[in-house]
């Protein structure tokens, strides 16, 4: 009994075995592929549910259903321009033909190497064959927003404008998805997307690339400097030329004043000296007072000819250091008077004050 209990035993364990490994489920984000000694056996298995299968012998293989990342690692190349540059790419797949699929790559990992390759290869062929703007742009056509301060002359130069493309990072992305599209079909694979993560310039010519980009940025300053220092000059020098009009009108106008009051100043004068005769002499005599205060200083030698208007006023001057010669006896074709300093007998060292002077004094 006992024996017939442990065979019992044993084939009720053997059975369950035999039923575990003859069942399995497929989950709904997955796809199996049935192996038998190594070779698939009947069609992919594509819809979820419990199955079943021969135990022991046969094999589940389980792929992923559900839309798979491809994120490759930055490579550098160069662009039609010669500049090189450091290109991210990413990309969206998923396995539609799961026979195919195992057969020719067998898992995942194998399916992301492919990846590499192929769309490592066909983005260094696009990015050959277009300028690096042509890949940086996006789309075609598109109008900046321009400052409103620029003036006509600025827009004139295409300040702010776009370099203009032909087609734009999206085609060439386009181009990229369609070349390799067809490529990683054979393996059972559909390529959905691929998009530009980043673009940058290579690590090495970058240095350049900015020093470039500096310099350019430079002459753009500078030109806008030189137009600055010339706008500057010509406001400096119609400031100038209005300064120089203003004070020119401004000194005629003041000469002009100035004439008509001296014209006004002599009228009066005229009218006031011009009365009588004894007017015109006293205009005669304070002109000649004036004008000797003028000339005359403390060492002051004067040499006058006796018939001179000066010295009609000095003829009354005494002293014994430099007498003057009576004009009674000078004759009458205009001697010579010499006229120094008049010194008084009692005091030598005091100058000799003609009449007229005294009473000019008092």
């Amino acid at each position: 009994m006992k024996t017939l209990a442990l065979i019992a035993s044993g084939i009720a364990v053997a059975g369950v075995v035999a039923a575990s490994s003859a069942v399995y489920t497929v989950g709904e984000v997955e796809q199996a592929i049935i192996t038998q000694f190594g070779k698939p056996v009947g069609a992919p298995i594509t819809e979820a549910g419990l199955k079943l299968k021969l135990p022991f012998v046969q094999e589940v293989n389980r792929i992923d259903s559900r839309v798979l990342e491809w994120d490759g690692s930055p490579s550098d190349m160069p662009t039609m321009d010669k500049l090189y540059i450091s290109v991210d790419l990413f990309a969206r797949w998923k396995i539609t033909d799961p026979l195919q699929y195992f057969l020719r790559l067998r898992d995942e990992r194998s399916a992301q190497s492919r990846l590499d390759d192929i769309l490592g290869s066909e983005t260094r062929n696009a990015v050959a064959k277009h300028e690096l703007i042509e890949i940086v742009r996006t789309t075609r056509g598109r109008t900046p927003l321009r400052d409103t301060l620029l003036t006509d002359q600025e827009l004139a130069q295409d300040i702010g404008a776009l370099v203009p493309i032909t087609k734009g990072r999206a085609l060439v992305e386009r181009q990229i998805f369609e070349a390799a599209a067809e490529k990683v079909r054979v393996f059972g694979i559909e390529l959905l997307d691929i998009r530009f993560k980043r673009i940058n310039y290579n690590e090495s010519v970058r240095p350049k690339i900015y020093d470039r980009m500096i310099s350019e940025r430079r002459q753009i300053a500078e030109r806008f400097l030189s137009e600055g220092n010339g706008e500057a000059a010509r406001i400096q020098g119609n400031r100038v030329r209005d300064l120089n009009k203003i004070q020119s009108e401004a000194y005629r106008a003041v000469e002009e004043i100035r004439g008509a009051a001296d014209a006004a100043a002599a009228a009066i004068y005229a009218g006031a000296y011009n009365v009588d005769a004894v007017s015109v002499e006293f205009y005669d005599f304070t002109r000649t007072m004036q004008a000797y205060g003028d000339m005359i200083s403390d060492d002051t030698t004067l040499v006058l000819t006796t018939d001179s208007d000066l010295f009609q006023f000095l003829r009354g001057m005494q002293g014994e250091a430099d007498p003057l010669r009576d004009p009674d006896s000078v004759p009458s074709d205009g001697g010579v008077a010499s006229i120094g300093r008049a010194r008084p007998a009692q005091d030598p060292a005091t100058p000799i004050m003609t009449q007229t002077e005294a009473e000019a004094d008092r």
